[in-house]
């Protein structure tokens, strides 16, 4: 079975580094980029840390690679190395994020210029970079982390910056999938239905007690995983929950429960939990 080749961005903690791992397993060639190189005090992991861990999970091969992808000089040479390295791209998962929940009224310039340039703007150009060789692939894939967006003030009101970039990368999905069929490349969407054992939840939303009540970051990277082996030419434009895509699937949703039983909270930018 000929080798798949994943470029994920953000890919040094997480979910990105989980969905890297579970492509690793099946003896993918995988590329990562990230900034982080050296160890951070609030963060686990390092790009070094997440190659070691993807090589150690049975990837054919690991290309990681640092990179800011605001820089998107670096991010189109990194891109491009990973192609012509590999011949191809079968997935580009836009994965890199950077979470300010404040009021416009508190909002740093730089704090949203991070957001909009990690979140949107890097994802689009991403895109851009990766087109010749997702074109060279039997079934391409590109999958944004990103929420279907929902224009419910609700949503907004204690955050209009960060859900404006959230949303915006869930249209990109919408746009190119429409612009990308004639070339049969999938662009779909994946959001987790709750909250996830990640950095983000430890260090802004809630700590160890949000934690007991979230799921674990490999729900994400097995629900990534069934999506990016559908069909490409007949599985675009979705806005898919985590969850839903398990259940497809026929896994045991209450196996990534960080604690069993758990009364799960609801993510943001979800209604409901079934």
């Amino acid at each position: 079975m000929e080798r798949k080749t994943i470029f994920i961005t953000g890919a040094s903690r997480g979910v990105g580094l989980e969905i890297a791992k579970r492509f690793a397993r099946e003896g993918a060639n995988i590329a990562i980029v990230a900034k982080t190189t050296e160890p951070h005090p609030k963060l686990k992991g390092t790009l070094w840390t997440a190659r070691d861990e993807i090589l150690a999970a049975g990837a054919n091969e690991v290309m990681a690679i640092p990179c800011d992808i605001r820089d998107l000089n670096a991010l189109k040479l990194a891109i491009e190395e990973c192609g012509k390295k590999f011949g191809k791209i079968d997935a580009l998962i836009n994965n890199a994020s950077s979470v300010y929940l404040l009021k416009t009224a508190e909002l740093p310039e730089k704090r949203y210029d991070l957001m909009h340039e990690v979140i949107v703007r890097a994802s689009l150009f991403a895109t851009q970079y990766a087109l010749p060789f997702l074109q060279k692939s039997a079934n391409p894939h590109i999958l944004n982390i990103a929420p279907k967006p929902d224009l419910k003030p609700k949503w907004f009101k204690n955050h209009t910056a960060y859900t404006l970039c959230k949303f915006s990368s869930g249209m990109m999905v919408t746009g190119l999938s429409a612009e990308l069929k004639e070339y049969n490349i999938a662009v779909n969407a994946l959001w987790p239905a709750t909250l996830l054992d990640t950095a983000a939840v430890q260090n802004l939303l809630g700590g160890e007690a949000a934690v007991q009540k979230s799921r674990k970051p490999q729900i994400m990277a097995d629900a990534a995983y069934y999506i990016l082996n559908k069909k490409s030419s007949e599985y675009t434009g979705n806005h898919c929950l985590d969850e839903d895509i398990i259940k497809e699937s026929g896994a045991n949703l209450e196996s990534y429960s960080v604690i069993q039983g758990a009364e799960l909270i609801t993510d943001l930018y979800v209604e409901r939990v079934n």
